[in-house]
């Protein structure tokens, strides 16, 4: 994978469980800082801000389970199973406590980290995703532009309908997205779908869908118990960006954020900018 950065960057390896290794992108110093990323993506999406942010963090891209260089097993993508083995590798490479950044997907994983994990994650970063649980979540599905959710948690299905048309697939789901079309580059998408035609990566990468019904339910036992930590949550002024913070606000009593301007779904992409500023403003240094 091509590495659009400056930092000095090292890739790290680390068995979490029994069938369970991650593989995360490490640089920088200082205050650590797990990166968690969305669907299509691996850690890649996060070139556009590791260098800024890696001037004063330990900053930790991760590829989630299921994707990229890191595991790919049949069961386990509920949430809380993933952030416990993403507290494994907080462990692994000697960090007591995280500051958690997660888009999409990865927001999902990085708030039941946060719910589970309370005196580990001492900040947490939430962009443009819906969080399974909150009092919109089951009305989102009658939204057309959530197609894939229902898509996605079908069995099988979409795996073959998916297999050997992986490059049209992301491509498609990277710029329907996205408000600034210039955000990605053809090598990202092809970046990105050859990491997702990868054995067993369409399945595993999927499954985090079919674990939304777990989530859902685990959310709602931890949301009795808001989280007290510094909580950020941003979204995409044409996306999730309007509704983001009462949304997040259901479980977490200090959150802040709003809209990016002019941005869709890919906020890291769309508007490294803004997405800096925030995080300059937000994260222990």
């Amino acid at each position: 994978m091509s590495e659009n950065t400056s930092a000095k960057l090292h890739h790290v390896l680390h068995r979490v469980a029994p069938d369970v290794s991650l593989h995360a992108v490490v640089a920088g110093a200082g205050p650590a800082v797990f990166l968690l990323h969305g669907f299509p993506q691996t850690w890649h999406e996060w070139t556009p801000v590791i260098d800024e942010l890696a001037q004063h963090h330990t900053v930790v891209a991760v590829d989630l389970k299921g994707a990229g260089n890191s595991s790919k097993p049949l069961i386990g993508y509920d949430k809380v199973t993933m952030a416990a083995e993403l507290d494994g590798l907080r462990q692994a490479l000697g960090f007591e406590t995280v500051q958690v950044v997660g888009h999409d997907i990865g927001g999902m994983v990085a708030y039941a980290w946060a719910a589970t994990h309370r005196d580990t994650v001492t900040r947490l970063a939430i962009f443009d995703v819906p969080i399974p649980g909150a009092e919109l979540w089951d009305t989102i599905y009658a939204d057309p532009t959530v197609w894939h959710f229902a898509f996605h948690q079908n069995r099988d299905l979409p795996e073959f309908l998916i297999s050997g048309r992986e490059y049209g697939y992301v491509e498609s789901f990277l710029r329907n997205r996205a408000t600034n079309h210039g955000a990605f580059t053809d090598r990202d998408v092809e970046l990105y779908a050859r990491a997702f035609a990868q054995p067993g990566a369409i399945r595993s990468t999927l499954e985090w869908y079919r674990a939304f019904e777990r989530d859902a339910e685990d959310n709602r036992k931890f949301k009795q118990e808001p989280l007290t930590i510094p909580v950020l949550a941003l979204g995409g002024e044409n996306r999730w960006g309007p509704k983001i913070v009462d949304m997040v606000s259901e479980f977490g009593s200090n959150v802040t954020g709003g809209s990016i301007p002019d941005c869709g779904h890919w906020v890291v992409e769309e508007r490294p900018d803004a997405v800096l500023a925030a995080l300059a403003n937000f994260l222990d240094r």
